[in-house]
């Protein structure tokens, strides 16, 4: 039973009872349970959160997961992250926003711009910079920029 449930079931009861000593308890349970600090999501990238959310659809347990079938990816980050991994199987999670970034040439100062209709990438002349994932840049095959001395990468929200 979580907080919530506890709040709606005293709720109930100081609403269905005519004895005023219990009206009392059930204000001051009330009361106190109004206070109790509450766990925040925890917040873990995308491919976690998608192995957590297959792992309880399956129906399988937090110490069966953890010895499962975890990807490699999943597994370096949860050797670095078990208490994280833990709170986001107890508690819930959020997943965090990836960082994006515009991609400039150095030399003439032009932003790589993907145009979604014909689906293409381009250094625009105009100045329209599109703002990209690191993973968006590597799925293009575009991961080598990061490394480029003619490229301007700057992070952006």
């Amino acid at each position: 039973m979580n907080k919530q449930e506890l709040i709606e079931k005293y709720k109930e009861l100081e609403n269905s009872s005519f004895d005023i000593a219990a009206i009392v308890v059930c204000q001051l349970i009330l009361k106190d349970l109004e206070q109790l600090d509450e766990p925040k999501p925890v917040k873990v990238q995308q491919f976690v959160a998608d192995f957590i959310a297959e792992q309880k659809k399956l129906g399988h347990t937090l110490s069966y997961s953890i010895d499962a079938s975890m990807s490699d990816i999943v597994a370096e980050w949860y050797w670095d992250n078990s208490e994280l991994f833990a709170l986001a199987w107890i508690f819930g999670y959020e997943v965090e926003e990836e960082k994006r970034y515009t991609v400039v040439t150095k030399a003439t100062k032009q932003p790589l711009y993907y145009n979604a209709m014909d689906k293409k990438l381009f250094f625009s002349m105009g100045g329209l910079a599109t703002k990209f994932t690191r993973k968006q840049l590597k799925e293009a095959d575009l991961g080598w920029v990061f490394d480029c001395e003619g490229i301007e990468i700057e992070e952006v929200e």
